[in-house]
């Protein structure tokens, strides 16, 4: 955990230091610095690929680095889409449809002065998707390599032109892209080969540098003036990241104004913060907050009827009343709303007596309860209130006959738990029989069809609980093959309708990802997305 003790020692040597400082450069320089108070209890990996999930990516992700298919986070007021990143064009080969062809950016340097060309991306494609090679590091590896599951090979064409070939037809992959981050080969040679050093002394081609790490302390990005994007540069100086894994603390560093924003305000502190003039901004989140099932033989979540009292035994109202309305009722693992959405005929209410007829069906009640154990994170970006909620889903569910034990770990530790699948010694060899875990649903991919498709069981991908249905398997197959964004819609409608009907998951609530500002700052742009672009935030 993070040593809280330290933070007030360590804010106030910077409030002492920091007047004076300015009072002396006042007229030539005026540094803008923005702190932001991060629900995590470490700062995510610096190297390329962050650490600790989808949120991380926000943090020490596109903030130090580019990818070469982007995605647009600068935008609140409808959802992103794909844009050019360090590729400026990429097309699918009309011959092959598996071969993809990327034309490179011109003239975008990475932070040591070395020049972004093809090479550049054929090492950081070995970096996490070849053992064999000199600079392969494991720890990027296992956090990209379940993200970017088509790639089969890869070549150099010329100086700015790199070809991707990819498994199967897969006309969802430019959506895998925007999570594979480039690093800089030149700084890892420079650093004597060594990952580690790298981590302090990183080099991307990002919108900020890295200027000084401290782990599970503090994180100071500083404006690159050389970013080849001159429409994304950083309108602040310098963003310190500050982990504040504990929500009262986080929500007490602003009032106290150590941080100058925080992410997750504990809901009963929001009406708090409001009279105390700080902002709450809160967005759509293509975000879901589930239960994950292992549908495997033996689990106590095999049979339909127990998956289905599940999702009736939940008043989802009572949890958004809970999070103080920071949240939205889950009908599926998307928004109705969304065109993916379908027409499921199983619809999530709260229905406490239609949940105790199915687990009577099953051979259960309150008196013989099902026992079943569910891994979760304490907390972290994502997870919401991840304790309180999990507790009133533990009571909820005993109204109905199951009865919840819960294994609590840090938010990387359920993340080894999650990558490694079901069958793995530390889920199924521990009684572990479903996994709590925030998941983006923003596109086809991240969202659907990642979660339904049998060739993505572990190791292959995060098909946690080994879902397999052959029908569902031939429809991603149409999806994969179809270019067309209409007949996509289409199919991966059919394939929601059918994760809904079969109760694959305990959907619970859908994220709206609240921040706090402080009055001084300005230009925070929340995306709806868990990508998040703070180049706009200014002070």
């Amino acid at each position: 955990m993070h040593h809280l003790s330290t933070l007030p020692k360590l804010f106030s040597r910077c409030l002492v230091a920091v007047p004076f400082a300015l009072a002396l450069h006042a007229s030539a320089f005026a540094e803008t610095v923005a702190r932001y108070g991060i629900s995590m209890a470490d700062i995510p990996l610096t190297t390329g690929q962050p650490d600790r999930g989808a949120g991380a990516y926000q943090f020490t992700g596109h903030t130090i680095y580019d990818p070469l298919v982007a995605w647009e986070s600068n935008i609140g007021t409808r959802p992103g889409k794909l844009i050019a990143g360090l590729a400026s064009s990429w097309k699918v080969d009309p011959k092959d449809n598996k071969k993809w062809t990327f034309t490179l950016r011109k003239g975008a340097l990475f932070h040591d002065g070395s020049e972004f060309k093809a090479d550049a991306v054929i090492w950081n494609l070995d970096k996490v998707l070849n053992d064999k090679s000199p600079q392969f590091d494991a720890k990027q590896s296992a956090q990209v390599r379940p993200r970017i599951p088509s790639i089969a090979t890869y070549a150099k064409v010329d100086e700015y032109t790199v070809e991707i070939t990819t498994k199967t037809v897969d006309a969802l992959f430019p959506y895998q892209l925007p999570w594979f981050l480039i690093s800089s080969p030149a700084q890892w040679e420079k650093l004597g080969r060594d990952w580690n050093k790298f981590a302090s002394q990183p080099s991307g081609t990002g919108p900020f540098k890295l200027d000084k790490l401290v782990p599970r302390e503090r994180a100071d990005l500083i404006k690159n003036a050389g970013y080849w994007d001159k429409n994304r540069m950083a309108q602040t100086d310098r963003i310190v990241l500050i982990p504040i894994p504990d929500a009262l603390t986080r929500s007490n560093a602003l009032l106290s104004g150590q941080v100058d924003l925080i992410e997750s305000p504990p809901p009963d502190v929001v009406p708090q913060l409001k009279s105390a003039g700080f902002k709450l901004v809160t967005n759509i989140t293509p975000h879901v907050w589930p239960y994950h099932f292992s549908t495997q033989p033996g689990s106590p979540w095999a049979d339909i009827r127990v998956r289905k009292a599940a999702n009736l035994a939940i008043d989802r109202d009572g949890i958004v009343k809970l999070m103080n309305g920071l949240a939205i009722p889950a009908k599926g693992q998307v928004d109705t709303t969304s065109p993916w959405f379908g027409k499921p005929t199983f619809k999530l209410t709260y229905d406490i007596a239609a949940a105790r007829a199915l687990m009577a069906q099953a051979g259960y009640s309150q008196a013989k309860p099902l026992k079943a154990k569910v891994i979760i994170a304490q907390g972290g970006t994502g997870q919401m209130l991840s304790l309180p909620m999990n507790e009133y889903i533990q009571q909820s569910l005993a109204e109905v006959g199951i009865q919840l034990e819960f294994e609590v770990v840090e938010l990387e530790t359920l993340y080894l738990h999650w990558r490694s699948g079901i069958k793995a010694d530390m889920n199924a060899g521990k009684g572990i029989s479903a996994i709590n875990l925030g998941y983006v649903t923003s596109d086809p991919f991240y969202g659907i069809t990642r979660f339904v498709d049998s060739r993505a069981i572990a190791p292959n991908g995060v098909n946690w609980g080994g879902y397999n249905n052959p029908k569902v398997d031939a429809l991603i197959d149409q999806i994969k093959t179809s270019f067309d964004p209409k007949v996509q819609d289409g199919l991966l409608a059919q394939v929601h309708q059918t994760m809904v009907d079969e109760a694959l998951m305990l959907w619970v609530v859908h994220d709206v990802n609240p921040h706090a500002l402080s009055p001084k700052v300005k230009g925070f742009i929340q995306a709806q997305h868990w990508f998040q672009d703070l180049t706009t935030l200014k002070m």
